[in-house]
């Protein structure tokens, strides 16, 4: 799940700019090289690259299931990537950049990073005395010393200082733009390109002996990622394909490469450096830190297996500040997801689709641009509209959610104020004006649709096809559309049916007593009598 979350957002984003017309390119991939890969590979009683082959094709078939709507899928691996990484170094070199040194220090296998004494915790210590537990993995650091070829990002303080000076948006949020002004007001200091220990990774043009660290390698797949079919693979071709990037989402505990390392790295080689970086917060369970150890690890697979891939994207995109931590439960998960898309959305639809059928035959009487601009479904779609682009932009995907749920909430209030089921059975007035009352409701759902498409984009087309358009209507549909006034006058809706089925915890259907038959009398005058329920918000 720490991979499909920062992907979800990035899946939204992208989603959100080609509604407004944008040429987006979304970048995911694999970062194949390096000590940890090779142990894991090993480990696993594989070759590396037949371990990293199955590895990316998992990640594929997930994100497929997920709904993932990427661009390109880079693979560290490829040969395009691997000649984007040497020319790279080679500028870097011709630059002045690199020197070879020895190095001795603290390292991190799972973060394949030396560390600082000082950014090390734990109680476990060497026979020095020094401390030597990683924070983010609580594994002892190994002490090494090795040759090893270093790029000079001290040569770059002055730049990295003005970028932050004349982009204060280059780190989001702010509080972890804070983080990385400390590091840089400590000193940004040279780092070690090159592993001369470990076999698994990209050979360095001056020494063969030595492979190239994989941040160094990982990093450049944005740029080679850019790289099309049949283009020759040069830095020249890959930038000229949308390069600088826009922003890159990723996680806080390797926000330090992206804040500080790769704009050095670009600045050395001659390349546009991104707009901006957003660090994005850790999960937990159950409000405990996930871990193998504990049993306790989030596997999306089986997540979006049990339940669907609108209601992990839901849930995880709406109800955790993007940027800050956030914790899943399975309890909340399911009351959340179907208190929103099965009730607030999915039910109001339904039975506004229904009560149409049984007394318009399904079809729409008037135009929905007809309906004064005062109206307040129209007032508020309005609103959330407006509110959810702003949102999105800002990659606040849980508010964004919340502005297009307001829809639902209001039509939900709207549809019990008026009840219009009452109105059908009274005068031509009062018929004539229950149809117009769910037009409204259904114009709004309509907006609803497109307005929450990037965070759940199945469910969401449920409800259009459900309005009587078609899978191509669907796939036309812009930002634009969330105008007032798409539905016209004899538009004939689709047999209603649910658009979101309600979540159950595994094992709790058949749990679950079976309820007792109403005698038919009962069933009858419930039926004849009693209005729809309120749908909770």
């Amino acid at each position: 799940m720490g991979s499909a979350y920062p992907t979800f957002a990035a899946d939204a984003l992208a989603r959100f700019q080609r509604l407004q017309g944008k040429k987006v390119t979304f970048i995911t991939g694999t970062d194949e090289h390096g000590e940890k890969i090779a142990t894991s590979a090993a480990a696993a009683g594989k070759e590396p690259k037949e371990f990293v082959d199955s590895i990316a094709e998992e990640f594929k078939s997930l994100w497929h299931d997920l709904d993932i709507s990427y661009d390109s899928f880079i693979r560290t691996t490829n040969d395009n990537h691997e000649k984007i990484v040497a020319e790279t170094i080679q500028r870097v070199w011709d630059k002045g950049d690199i020197y070879r040194a020895e190095y001795e220090g603290l390292y991190c296998v799972a973060c394949e990073e030396y560390k600082d004494e000082k950014d090390l915790i734990g109680t476990e210590v060497d026979g020095s005395g020094e401390k030597i537990v990683c924070p983010t993995h609580r594994k002892p650091c190994q002490h090494r010393q090795e040759d090893n070829f270093f790029f000079k990002l001290s040569n770059y303080q002055s730049d990295i200082e003005r970028l932050f000076e004349t982009n204060p948006d280059f780190v989001r949020p702010t509080f972890r733009k804070n983080e990385v002004l400390e590091w840089v007001k400590d000193g940004v200091r040279d780092f070690s390109i090159s592993r001369a220990a470990v076999e698994w990774g990209i050979r360095i043009p001056a020494d063969p002996k030595q492979t190239v660290y994989v941040w160094f390698d990982a990093l450049l797949g944005y740029v080679s990622a850019l790289l099309k079919e049949g283009v020759e693979p040069t830095l020249e071709n890959a930038v000229a394909q949308g390069w600088p990037a826009s922003v890159h989402i990723i996680g806080k505990d390797i926000l330090r490469f992206h804040a500080v390392y790769w704009p050095g790295m670009l600045l050395s080689a001659g390349l546009p450096l991104p707009r901006s970086v957003f660090g994005h917060g850790f999960l937990t369970k159950d409000g405990l830190k996930m871990g193998k150890s504990l049993g306790n690890v989030i596997e999306p697979t089986a997540l979006v297996k049990q339940y669907g891939s609108d209601a992990v994207r839901y849930f995880f995109l709406k109800e955790v500040e993007f940027g800050k931590d956030g914790d899943f439960s399975e309890e909340r998960f399911i009351n959340i997801v179907n208190a929103n898309l099965a009730n607030a959305i999915g039910n109001l639809l339904n039975r506004t689709l229904g009560l149409l059928k049984k007394n318009c035959g399904g079809a729409l009487t008037a135009d929905a641009s007809s309906l004064p601009e005062d109206h307040p479904l129209r007032l508020v779609t309005k609103n959330a509209v407006q509110k959810a682009a702003e949102e999105y932009t800002n990659l606040q995907f849980g508010a964004a959610g919340e502005a297009a749920l307001s829809i639902a909430v209001a039509g939900n209030e709207y549809i019990d104020t008026v009840a219009p089921w009452s109105q059908f059975k009274k005068g031509d007035a009062e018929k004539a004006q229950a149809a117009l009352d769910l037009l409204a409701i259904l114009e709004a759902s309509r907006i609803l649709a497109i307005t929450l498409s990037p965070i759940a984009p199945r469910v969401t087309q449920r409800i259009y096809l459900q309005l009587g358009y078609s899978e191509d209507d669907w796939k036309a549909v812009t930002w634009a559309d969330t105008a007032w006034g798409k539905l016209k006058a004899g538009q004939q809706m689709a047999e209603p049916k649910p658009v979101f089925v309600r979540l159950e915890a595994p094992g709790s259907a058949d749990e679950a007593p079976t309820p007792k038959p109403k005698p038919a009398k009962a069933q009858k005058k419930q039926k004849s009598e009693k209005k729809p329920a309120a749908v909770p918000s």
